[in-house]
């Protein structure tokens, strides 16, 4: 079987860093300022974090930055190995970013709402070195939360764009351990994304860690040969 890779995401301080580590992630999520939504934190403490992290595990950065020198000078503040776009940015842009940042990796999400994420999902894909699939609120005040939902989008579209995109695909949104078989089953994800879904009253739960993780062996029967 081949492995899935877990990035678990929202961390909070070093020591969520850690027992996340030790259930198994591949990688951190740490959200930077967002308009709205969980999870953010300083970027000082992004970079504590990130410090502290063994450098075989990925750190990334969660920017909803949408101009290219803003997003580089804030990566390096945080020095994460590993960026991940949340909102709309200019194609002609990543070249700017990896000329900057050598050896940074660079992930655009795609808010999975409809149809026309499939479209948006190929344009991207050889401008990144993977994509990441996610869910998307938007208030009533017309607010987005551009992560950190815990809510499903629709998988079908997902699955397309897994086999549309020629890039890793990661999947988010909504993601559980009584979930997690069926969605990589239908989508086929290079990886994973989660949040709340190993929370419990906004603290990472070690219980939650361990019963996802079990989770994420028997899903691995379903990974797409690599």
């Amino acid at each position: 079987m081949q492995p899935l890779p877990v990035k678990i995401c929202c961390i909070q301080d070093i020591a969520e860093a850690r027992l996340a580590i030790a259930h198994g992630a591949s990688a951190l999520g740490l959200v930077s300022r967002m308009p709205s939504g969980w999870g953010p934190i300083p970027d000082a403490r992004i970079a504590d974090v990130a410090r502290a992290v063994p450098p075989w595990v990925a750190t990334v950065l969660l920017t909803a930055e949408t101009e290219p020198d803003r997003v580089i000078a804030q990566q390096r503040r945080c020095r994460c190995n590993s960026l991940q776009l949340v909102d709309a940015f200019p194609d002609d842009a990543y070249a700017h970013l990896r000329e900057a940042l050598p050896g940074v990796d660079l992930i655009k999400v795609v808010h999975v709402t409809g149809p026309a994420a499939i479209d948006e999902a190929v344009r991207l894909a050889p401008l990144v070195d993977a994509l990441l699939l996610d869910s998307s609120v938007v208030s009533a005040e017309g607010v987005r939360q551009l992560g950190g939902t815990g809510r499903v989008h629709d998988w079908s579209i997902s699955a397309e764009i897994v086999r549309a995109a020629r890039c890793p695909v990661i999947l988010a949104g909504g993601l559980k351990t009584h979930n997690l078989v069926e969605a990589v089953r239908q989508v086929r994800p290079y990886g994973l994304d989660l949040c709340t879904g190993v929370r419990t009253d906004d603290v990472l739960d070690p219980a939650r860690l361990a019963a996802f993780f079990a989770a994420v062996q028997e899903a691995r029967a379903f990974t797409p040969a690599r």
